[in-house]
């Protein structure tokens, strides 16, 4: 029995995304007319300067697979495992959130205006520290919904109205 198509675990069960490709070894080198058959990647990768490239499709599945609706207090480790699992090379990042900025600069994102009311896949939020959250907030936008380590009900998460974020989208210019 040969399986030559990729196979979406998440859709039975699953906390992440994970693609399973099965091959036979005697189907190695697909013959032309196989090829004009062959199921074309629906990702889109982007690149950054450093030639890293990140999977927004990847990035938000994974975000899409965290239903959550209370925080584990790990914003940044959702965001940094999701960016992981899409492509990205993090080897030294911050523990706060509120230090992510120069990371997400370093792998193709760009900071720019605040565009909560366009957000667009990937787009990635960051609230400064504050005397009562210490580390800050990340999250990202999945193409329906804000999420960290938990799906949210919109970016505004902290209940004082005198936050500052920064705001960071993926450079598609490369």
């Amino acid at each position: 029995m040969v399986y030559d198509q990729p196979v979406n675990t998440s859709e039975i069960h699953a906390p992440v995304q994970a693609n399973i490709i099965v091959r036979s070894q005697s189907e190695q080198k697909p013959k032309k007319s196989s090829q004009k058959n062959a199921v074309k990647s629906t990702h889109t990768s982007f690149g950054s300067g450093t030639g890293q490239r990140i999977d927004i499709s990847k990035f938000t599945s994974f975000l899409q697979g965290i239903n959550r609706s209370t925080s584990t207090q790990k914003c940044a480790k959702s965001i940094r495992v999701g960016l992981q699992s899409a492509g990205a090379k993090i080897v030294n990042h911050p523990v706060a959130a509120a230090d992510w900025g120069s990371t997400l600069q370093q792998i193709g994102y760009k900071k720019i205006n605040l565009s909560f009311d366009r957000p667009k896949k990937g787009d990635i939020y960051i609230i400064d520290r504050t005397q009562k959250n210490r580390y800050g907030h990340i999250a990202a936008y999945s193409g329906n919904a804000w999420v960290s380590d938990f799906k949210q009900s919109g970016y505004a998460v902290y209940r004082n109205q005198n936050v500052k974020y920064s705001y960071y989208r993926l450079d598609t210019d490369n």
